[in-house]
């Protein structure tokens, strides 16, 4: 492995999380995997060259790979709200994929996107965006995705004194108040999944969404799996997640890398992707930050 991957793997693995998968900030829609056009066009890219293949794609900065992501940037996709330091899931990646096509730890630069602009239509200020953004056909109207990094699932938290906690159904949450983060994969799951007798709660971030279960406002809310673990284990004492599920039928949701629309750097992160696939190095990088070792109950 190449000097930056092996300072990846170094056991840095947050003991708070057991489990895998900001909240996935989506508009009011169902959450569905890629559509056929978007894989198709990058079905080819894993045979080609990443380095090679950035040559002919146009960057926001000559020699930099500009990345955008939200600001905060929640744990474990990144820690200590520093995507620069390379720690935190999405960060990792970030930087393996920029050492796949050519760039130093030098020559990666962040700038800081909202969750709901970088999926808007029009130019960008980054060349990527990586940010827990759940491809579906109607964003890939108006924006391209690489392939999916990350299979990504729902999760419930509650507190454990909650009438909640004995549930096992999807069914049973809909007599109770939940909420969710803005345009969020979470929220359109509550919306068109659970669809609960009273609106749910909508919150600007996963932060108020956090501090409005710990107030009593809502009995639960949804986040993806690995964010609600650390904000099980770790931001809410006395909380708990009491069961996972897949928001969709057909193939499980995925987390995509975004461009703007017809960049032709999405096909060389693609090729980039399916390298660090191959040679083992994405699944490192998600047991670092995304451990599986506990299951979560699934919600049937």
């Amino acid at each position: 492995m190449r000097s930056r991957r092996a300072a990846l793997a170094a056991p840095v693995l947050l003991t708070a999380l057991a489990a895998a998968s900001a909240c996935a900030p989506v508009e009011d829609e169902e959450p569905e995997a890629a559509t056929d056009a978007t894989t198709a066009a990058s079905e080819d890219a894993g045979a080609a060259d990443p380095a090679a293949c950035v040559e002919d794609a146009p960057l926001v900065q000559e020699g930099t790979l500009t990345i955008g992501t939200d600001s905060p940037a929640y744990e474990p996709w990144f820690v200590d709200n520093d995507p620069t330091n390379g720690k935190g899931f999405e960060s990792a990646v970030a930087y393996a994929v920029a050492e796949e096509l050519g760039f130093s730890e030098d020559q990666v630069s962040w700038v800081t996107v909202p969750f709901n602009s970088s999926y808007a239509p029009g130019e960008k200020t980054f060349d990527l965006d990586i940010n827990q953004v759940s491809i579906t056909p109607a964003r890939a109207e108006v924006v391209d995705f690489s392939e999916g990094y990350y299979q990504a699932a729902q999760a419930v938290i509650t507190l454990k004194d909650s009438p909640l906690a004995g549930i096992g159904s999807i069914a049973e949450l809909a007599d109770h108040e939940l909420g969710a983060q803005t345009g969020t994969t979470s929220l359109t799951a509550i919306r068109e999944i659970i669809r609960p007798e009273s609106d749910p709660l909508v919150f600007e971030d996963t932060n108020a969404a956090k501090q409005a279960l710990k107030n009593g406002q809502v009995e639960a809310i949804l986040a993806d799996l690995p964010t609600a673990f650390y904000i099980s284990a770790v931001e809410i004492p006395g909380s708990a997640i009491i069961g996972q599920f897949q928001p969709e039928t057909g193939e499980q949701e995925e987390f995509g890398m975004l461009f703007e629309k017809g960049n032709p750097l999405r096909d060389c992160v693609d090729a980039a992707l399916a390298s660090l696939r191959e040679d083992g190095t994405l699944a490192e990088i998600e047991q670092q930050w995304l451990s599986d070792t506990v299951s979560v109950p699934t919600l049937d």
